[in-house]
């Protein structure tokens, strides 16, 4: 017989609260995700509420102007969420803007605790809506999935903290790295489920970004013709001289679809008034050898309140971004296809990278995935390749 002393010892452990809500605080960011391209410039939130281990409640920012997520989860509630915890993905707010604060809703609802994954960069809240429901008596938790949350609302933190929007780079490539021939004919590397694919990206854009020389060459509509689209971008053309002709699609459709272009101060007056004249918006800034300043444009944008730009080439356009440090992303298709030629136009120009130890290190944002006969890579450009500026105190919740 075994004795006592040789038997092993029960262990009751609890799991801190924290590996307990990490399956529910995920839920809240996928959750969050649903308010893509209708909230902005607001975040992407996403809020569950939990008793005894059971979901109760549950809710995400629907649209721009509309009850946040945490109002939307206690009034979904099948029964008192008096005593519940809350997880949410961003910092509640803490003041009355287009809706009442979510701090207030969430004290009166009588909550025990609340677990935010990331603190809001806003400034009207900045730490100040856990600070309330602390003084309230609720147990606040800060950090659970929070490098997740920083990732999904990327956009929104960085509009915050530049006044810049968030800028993707996207192009369709050969697997040797040019999006044209020799020729210029681009038409098409990416197969039809790819475009597909990237028509989709379109549906939650603030603005699509081009330069006139694809407006030339391709004539582009720019437009979202796949799916439900969420935002109807704003086309900006950058053009120097205002060459974009009268007879672009992008200028006969201007008054379906916005269409922005962006000039130098010299550019001929008569041009502007015609272009204006088609329902086109005409904007003159400053230029350098490139042309339009691409600094300025971003201001430009910010202060629009836009939060995801998307650059849609070409290879001069493109490499500007980058040896600029002014990229944050980047959607590349690749083809199956081999192109060749000292001639055949890459994916970015300009006079690139000395060595390779100074070359651009992309992350991987998701594994690569297969999207019809390509290859879909996206990748975010490392901090220290970006240029940062601080952001004018402002809000725009």
């Amino acid at each position: 017989m075994q004795s006592q002393a040789h038997k092993p010892a029960r262990v009751n452990r609890r799991p801190p609260p924290h590996e307990v809500g990490l399956d529910f605080m995920r839920r809240a960011l996928r959750l969050a995700q649903r308010g893509r391209g209708s909230v902005e410039p607001n975040p992407m939130v996403g809020c569950v509420i939990v008793r005894d281990g059971r979901v109760i409640g549950e809710g995400w920012h629907r649209r721009f102007g509309g009850p946040h997520a945490e109002v939307e989860a206690l009034g979904r509630c099948d029964e008192s969420p008096r005593g519940a915890d809350v997880y949410v993905t961003l910092e509640p707010c803490c003041y009355h803007g287009k809706t009442p604060p979510c701090t207030e809703a969430l004290i009166a609802a009588g909550v025990r605790r609340v677990f935010a994954a990331v603190r809001d960069r806003n400034p009207r809240v900045a730490g100040g809506g856990l600070r309330q429901l602390r003084a309230a008596g609720i147990e606040v938790s800060l950090g659970l999935c929070g490098d997740e949350a920083r990732r999904l609302n990327a956009p929104f933190f960085k509009l915050m903290r530049e006044g810049r929007p968030w800028v993707i780079l996207k192009w369709a490539q050969s697997v040797d790295g040019k999006i044209a021939t020799r020729t210029g004919d681009a038409k098409w590397i990416s197969d039809e489920a790819a475009r597909a694919h990237a028509h989709r990206t379109r549906a939650w854009l603030d603005a699509i970004v081009v330069g006139v020389g694809t407006v030339l060459a391709d004539d582009p509509l720019l437009t979202c013709r796949v799916g439900r689209v969420r935002r109807v971008a704003r086309r900006i053309i950058l053009d120097t001289r205002l060459r974009t002709p009268l007879s672009a699609q992008l200028v006969r459709t201007a008054r379906r679809a916005p269409t922005w272009i962006f000039c130098g101060q010299e550019a001929a007056a008569q041009r502007e008034k015609r272009l204006a004249a088609a329902g086109c918006l005409v904007r003159r800034f400053r230029t350098d050898r490139a042309g339009v300043r691409l600094p300025d444009v971003l201001d430009a944008l910010g202060s629009e309140q836009m939060s995801n730009v998307l650059v849609e080439g070409g290879g001069r356009l493109l490499g500007s971004f980058v040896e600029q440090r002014l990229a944050d992303e980047a959607h590349i298709y690749i083809a199956p296809l081999l192109i060749g030629g000292h001639k055949a136009v890459s994916a970015l120009e300009g006079s690139g990278s000395g060595s390779v130890a100074s070359a651009v290190k992309l992350t991987a944002h998701g594994p690569l995935r297969r999207v019809g006969t390509c290859w879909f890579f996206d990748a975010w450009f490392p901090p220290e390749s970006r240029t940062a500026q601080q952001a004018p105190r402002r809000s725009w919740r």
